[in-house]
């Protein structure tokens, strides 16, 4: 089994946010931070080199052998678009999504290239049901 490359870190979530070279997404980013803080009641921390993680979970997958830890929820500052990690995935949130504003979605992300063409409101929404849901889910730390 091939170990996981993402994990946690101790490295600072400002230091890493601070270097985001496009000012807006840099702007988004830690405005996005604050939303993560209010609406999960958690401390953030760095995953990797560019995920910052709320919460934190242990999982082992069904279809392999692997396993590991990974943040409850959280985002990136992608070059491409924001990038936000909503790890239920979103059959349980349709009728939020469809409220949401100018996004794009995979199997667990949400995509947006400006925090301004989103409803707030309705991401902190889906934010908050997501963790509740995957605490259910999973063992979380």
């Amino acid at each position: 089994m091939a170990e996981l490359k993402t994990k946690k870190t101790r490295a600072s979530v400002t230091a890493f946010l601070e270097s985001v070279e496009n000012e807006q997404r840099r702007e988004d980013a830690f405005e996005l931070l604050e939303i993560f803080k209010q609406t999960t009641k958690m401390a953030p921390a760095l995953w990797g080199n560019s995920i910052v993680g709320f919460g934190e979970y242990h999982y082992k997958s069904e279809r392999s052998s692997q396993e590991g830890d990974w943040p409850l929820t959280g985002f990136s500052p992608r070059k491409r678009n924001m990038t936000v990690y909503i790890m239920p995935g979103f059959t349980n949130y349709q009728e939020l999504l469809s409220k949401l504003g100018q996004h794009k979605t995979s199997v667990s992300c949400i995509y947006f290239n400006k925090i301004e063409n989103i409803d707030v409101k309705v991401l902190k929404q889906i934010i908050r049901r997501s963790v509740v849901d995957m605490k259910k889910l999973y063992t979380w730390k």
